[in-house]
C-alpha cells in the first residue's frame, strides 16, 4: 500500500498520478482534516472508474490505517503563500513533521519515506532522525520537481520535443538549487551545443525562480510536484533504479556529512540505493556548498 500524509491539492494529485500509473492496488490519503481525505478519495475513485482502473484510493483521518505501507509520502503541513520563501515555513512545519514521523514509526515501521513538506531539505533531515530508518529508506522530492521545470525552459529556448529533453537539478530545493546544463542535453547531445552561455545562465535564473512565479498566479504549485512525487514511488514500487535527484543525508558524499541535500542517486525498491558523487566545477561547487550551509543553518536551529 502507497500512504500519502496530507490531502491538499498536491496530496490529491499525487494519489491520483500515483492511482493512474497503477502504482499499487490501494491508496491511502491520511489527514488531520475531517471529511477532506475521505472526500479527496471519492473524487479521484468516481474518475478511476470512469478510466476502469482497478485502484482503491481511501480516505481516513486514523494514522493506524497507515499499517503496513510500503510507501509513505509526506505532504503534510502549511503551503507556500504568494511572497514567502520555503524557509519562512521552518518553524511552522517543524512539529507537523515530527509528529508525522512519530506515527509512521508505529504504523509503517519497514516502509521507504518520501518527505515533500516545505522547506524540503530541513524537512528531510528531520524525518531521517525522528525515524531512525536507515538513510537510504527516507529522501525527499526536490530535485525530481526542479528538473521539469528546468527541462520545459530547454524546451522553450529550443523547440526540441520534451522526450528527447534530459535536464539534472540538484542542491537545496530552494534558493540556492543548482541547475546544472553541464550535466543536461538533448537526446543525448550536449546542452551547450544547443544554445550560448548567456542563454544557459538565463535558464538557470528562470529554474531557480519559476516556483514563486506560479505561486504568485495561481496560489500554489500543485500538478508539477504531485506528477514527481508519483515518479519517484514508480522508481521504488517497480524498482526501476532510475536516477533520481532526491533529498538524502550525507555521510561523506561531496564533502559534507550530517547534512540532507539534493543529489542524484539511484532509487529501487529499498529506497536510495546508491548515491552519485558528481565532479562539479568551481563554480558549481560554490552554489551547492551554500546550499549545504543554507540547510545547516537551518536545522540547527530545530530541537529534534
Amino acid at each position: 500500500m502507497i500512504t500519502i500524509i496530507g490531502s491538499g491539492k498536491v496530496g490529491g494529485d499525487a494519489a491520483l498520478f500515483s492511482a493512474l500509473k497503477r502504482l499499487d492496488d490501494q491508496i491511502l490519503l491520511l489527514d488531520v482534516a475531517e471529511g477532506l481525505p475521505q472526500g479527496e478519495a471519492m473524487d479521484i475513485n468516481h474518475m478511476l472508474s470512469e478510466q476502469g482502473v482497478d485502484v482503491e484510493v481511501k480516505g481516513s483521518n486514523d494514522f493506524a490505517d497507515m499499517k503496513g505501507s510500503d510507501v509513505v509520502v509526506v505532504v503534510a503541513g502549511s503551503g507556500r503563500k504568494p511572497g514567502m520563501t520555503r524557509m519562512d515555513l521552518l518553524k511552522i512545519n517543524a512539529s507537523i513533521v515530527k509528529s508525522v514521523v512519530e506515527n509512521i514509526k508505529k504504523y509503517a515501521d519497514n516502509s521507504v519515506i518520501i518527505p515533500v513538506t516545505n522547506p524540503l531539505d530541513p524537512m528531510a533531515y528531520i524525518t531521517y532522525k525522528v525515524s531512525g530508518f536507515d538513510r537510504s529508506r527516507v529522501f525527499g522530492m526536490g530535485g525530481m520537481l526542479d528538473l521539469s521545470r528546468f527541462r520545459q525552459f530547454i524546451h522553450e529556448a529550443t523547440g526540441h520535443s520534451r522526450d528527447s529533453i534530459r535536464a539534472l537539478v540538484i542542491g537545496e530545493h530552494g534558493e540556492n538549487m543548482l541547475p546544472l546544463p553541464r550535466f543536461s542535453s538533448v537526446s543525448g547531445i550536449p546542452l551547450s551545443t544547443f544554445l550560448p552561455k548567456e542563454k544557459l545562465d538565463e535558464l538557470v535564473q528562470n529554474t531557480k525562480q519559476v516556483a514563486a512565479k506560479v505561486i504568485e498566479l495561481k496560489g500554489a504549485t500543485v500538478h508539477a510536484p504531485g506528477n514527481a512525487i508519483s515518479a519517484i514511488v514508480e522508481s521504488v514500487v517497480r524498482d526501476r533504479k532510475q536516477v533520481i535527484p532526491v533529498a538524502t543525508y550525507l555521510d561523506g558524499e561531496y564533502g559534507h556529512s550530517d547534512v540532507t541535500i539534493g543529489v542524484p542517486a539511484i532509487i529501487g525498491r529499498k529506497g536510495v540505493e546508491k548515491i552519485i558523487e558528481l565532479d562539479l566545477n568551481d563554480e558549481e561547487r560554490q552554489v551547492f556548498d551554500k546550499g549545504v550551509e543554507s540547510v545547516k543553518s537551518a536545522i540547527s536551529g530545530i530541537e529534534i
